[in-house]
């Protein structure tokens, strides 16, 4: 699968039962950096459903709307809210020009969505997208194992790692967690 959505990193992680997603702040447009504070995760479904974007803003927003109503449909059951968003997404006239990648997870799971209709759940519960993502992959990857970091530490130090070497990604770290199933 090829996508070409740049300008961020977004990391999720599941470890010892807790969850956490985290973003960088920073927003480009071309090569310029106008932002370096933005907020690319938030809380769904009450705080019980964990999300971060790399890609449009707007039409990431959109996604979040479209998910929220997916959740609602399907409480309880992320897997099927996210197969149908996909659906939707890769279907829809409106919904398929999108240009977002979502990372969804609760205290369960951890999925990267894209508008091709993927749905992938990691084998190791650590899932990254954005033009940084294989950089704090790879560093969220041997962080959750071969260090005493929770869920969270292993983001924010995927996401700084990837701060240093990607140039669309700063340092300016947001990270959300779930701990033993509540935020």
């Amino acid at each position: 699968m090829q996508h070409k959505t740049r300008s961020t990193t977004v990391v999720a992680v599941r470890k010892d039962g807790d969850t956490a997603v985290g973003a960088d702040g920073q927003v480009t447009m071309g090569e310029v950096v106008v932002k370096t504070t933005a907020l690319k995760v938030r809380e769904l479904r009450g705080g019980q459903v964990l999300a971060g974007f790399a890609g449009a803003v707007a039409d990431a927003f959109t996604l979040f709307e479209k998910l929220e109503e997916k959740l609602e449909r399907y409480p309880g059951n992320l897997t099927r809210a996210l197969v149908e968003l996909a659906k939707d997404w890769r279907t829809d006239r409106y919904l398929r020009r999108l240009n977002a990648l979502l990372v969804v997870a609760d205290k369960d799971h951890v999925f990267m969505v894209s508008g091709d209709g993927d749905v992938v759940e990691p084998d190791d519960d650590v899932v990254a997208i954005g033009s940084g993502g294989p950089y704090a992959l790879s560093a969220a990857r041997a962080l959750r194992t071969h260090s005493g970091l929770d869920a969270a530490g292993v983001v924010r130090e995927a996401l700084m790692i990837s701060g240093e070497i990607c140039v669309y990604s700063n340092r300016e770290i947001n990270v959300l967690e779930l701990t033993g199933g509540k935020p």
